[in-house]
């Protein structure tokens, strides 16, 4: 942008940007270029003739790195000879005295004087100066008098016979008088050699066309697409313009509501996307219990089915190619009943019952790895006194059965005995080898049982001494040992319970003794921090050390 010290705005002012054109601003005209940003690398340029009248300031704003500003400037030489000295000197004669240069003038002064035109691309006389003293105004006694041109006939003068045409056709534009010699008799037009040049009028600029072009559009250029693959969107800027005075300025856009407006938005695609293919179905989980994971096989695949770099896709929607798998907990542990009540003999030896089920741990603080082949027992002994004995093989009555519900089984007793008299004598079973021995067991079933409670073994203490819990799991378990929710909550069996809560008793070393009668002191300068005092006074130092450890335990 460029703008004058005193605010005004001369090219892309007022948060506008204007199209490339003629600006006039510091007393000059200014070209403005801005090649094709999408098809040119070459930046925007300001170029004026000069000179500039006021101090001007250039602004620059970039998205990306600087790219850096190029800029030139050209001066006044001080060696510059007048242009009307030059329009009255013949070819070949001399100028004050001197054949093209001026006295005192060195071959660097006609460098610089050729230089200078490069520089400016217009003759040296664009900017005339007369050094002082360096054309005097006298002539040189040995100085031969320049030639005066000779008089023109006086019968011819010049006269405007029109004006050129206006620069412009609407917006304010230029024109000047057009002038040729005439005849003053008869104002027929004769070469301008019958006229003095001398004479000839300077043409002064004229303004013409001076109303407002129709305002009109100004398109600017599409931005970049908002994707680089896929359909994405671009904008550009849409301004209400009118020229005036060789200005393009921005006006409210009701001044262009005879025209269509262009779309300042439309839809891009540079290329189509590559996506994502599943190429794979989900592998097997990588443990047979537990949790584990799966993978299957994800692939950026282009337009063209080639596989591209992961990159080439949109990562957001990248479908999974690993997961977790569950397939069950690996733990398994013996689930128990209680011990049936009732013994299976009325007397005598018996047994009592329970159910045992190996099932697996769903849910347990315990580190259990599996049912193994430690099943627990499923009887276990019972007496409820001697009984009365009888001839050959006694059999007892069944016992109740073992299990009040469900399938349990019934015991009896088979002795071989002898009656004696008001007695019976137990005989060795060798006795009555020859005689069949009836059962002693056999199965049965009383009724369903329903829902009952099963727990597994309690485990293991947390803590040695001074209280510390152990833990099992307690399940509610139909008949075919499904779990159920039939059991009555105020039957089941404690999940934990306190354990080894004995009070903790330091071993006692017979080695630790104190050697000193005065170890109390060396506790109370609190010396058992070092080694030979630790060892001097062995018993003394561990008491007041467990003192310390039982109070920070109980804190």
């Amino acid at each position: 942008a460029l703008r004058s010290r005193s605010g005004r705005s001369i090219i892309n002012g007022n948060w506008a940007i204007d199209r490339p054109g003629r600006y006039e601003g510091g007393g000059t005209m200014f070209t403005y270029r801005r090649p094709n940003e999408i098809s040119s690398t070459a930046g925007e340029s300001f170029l004026a003739d000069g000179p500039t009248n006021e101090v001007l300031d250039v602004y620059m704003i970039h998205q990306q790195p600087n790219p850096g500003i190029h800029y030139e400037y050209i001066i006044p030489g001080d060696n510059v000879i007048s242009p009307q000295l030059l329009a009255h000197r013949r070819p070949g004669e001399p100028l004050n005295g001197q054949l093209g240069m001026p006295e005192g003038t060195s071959h660097e002064d006609e460098d610089l004087h050729r230089e200078t035109d490069i520089l400016t691309g217009q003759s040296a006389g664009t900017f005339p100066v007369i050094q002082p003293g360096r054309f005097p105004s006298h002539q040189p006694e040995n100085q031969v008098p320049a030639m005066q041109p000779p008089r023109q006939n006086r019968e011819h003068n010049w006269k405007q016979v029109g004006k050129t045409e206006c620069t412009t056709t609407c917006g304010k534009g230029s024109q000047y008088p057009i002038f040729h010699c005439v005849n003053r008799i008869t104002h027929e037009e004769v070469p301008e050699g019958y006229c003095d040049s001398s004479t000839k009028p300077v043409p002064e600029e004229e303004a013409c066309n001076l109303f407002p072009c129709p305002a009109f559009w100004d398109i600017g250029e599409w931005s970049e697409c908002s994707k680089t693959c896929g359909l994405g969107m671009q904008h550009r800027q849409i301004l209400c313009r009118q020229i005036y005075a060789n200005r393009t300025l921005t006006v409210q856009q009701y001044r262009c509501h005879h025209l269509e407006k262009p779309e300042t938005t439309s839809t891009c695609q540079l290329k189509i996307c590559s996506e994502w293919q599943i190429r794979t179905e989900w592998t097997s989980c990588s443990v047979p219990c537990g949790v584990g994971q799966r993978t299957r096989d994800v692939k950026c695949v282009s337009n063209l089915g080639d596989v591209v770099d992961d990159e080439e896709c949109n990562m957001k929607l990248r479908p999974n190619d690993i997961e977790n798998c569950d397939m069950g907990p690996c733990a398994k542990s013996w689930f128990l009943t209680e011990w049936s009540d009732r013994c299976s003999a009325e007397c005598g030896a018996g047994i009592r019952t329970r159910s045992v089920v190996c099932m697996t741990n769903h849910v347990s603080s315990l580190p259990l790895e599996g049912c193994g082949n430690n099943r627990p027992s499923e009887t276990t002994p019972c007496n409820n006194g001697p009984c009365a004995g009888k001839v050959e093989w006694f059999a007892g009555g069944w016992t109740q059965c073992s299990s009040e519900c469900g399938s349990g089984t019934q015991q009896r007793e088979v002795i071989c005995v002898r009656k004696t008299e008001g007695n019976f004598d137990v005989l060795d079973p060798y006795e009555c080898s020859y005689l069949e021995k009836p059962p002693i067991q056999q199965s049965c079933y009383l009724k369903p049982c329903g829902s009952k409670w099963f727990h597994t073994e309690w485990s293991t203490c947390s803590k040695s001494c001074e209280g510390g819990f152990r833990v099992r799991e307690v399940r509610c378990l139909s008949d075919d040992m499904a779990a159920s929710s039939q059991c009555d909550p105020q039957l089941k069996p404690e999940e934990k319970e306190p354990c080894n809560t004995q009070d903790c008793v330091p071993e006692i070393d017979e080695n630790c003794k104190d050697k000193y009668y005065n170890c109390n002191v060396v506790v109370q300068a609190r010396l058992c921090v070092y080694t030979y005092y630790k060892t001097a006074c062995c018993a003394s130092c561990t008491r007041v050390a467990n003192r310390q450890s039982g109070f920070l335990g109980r804190r």
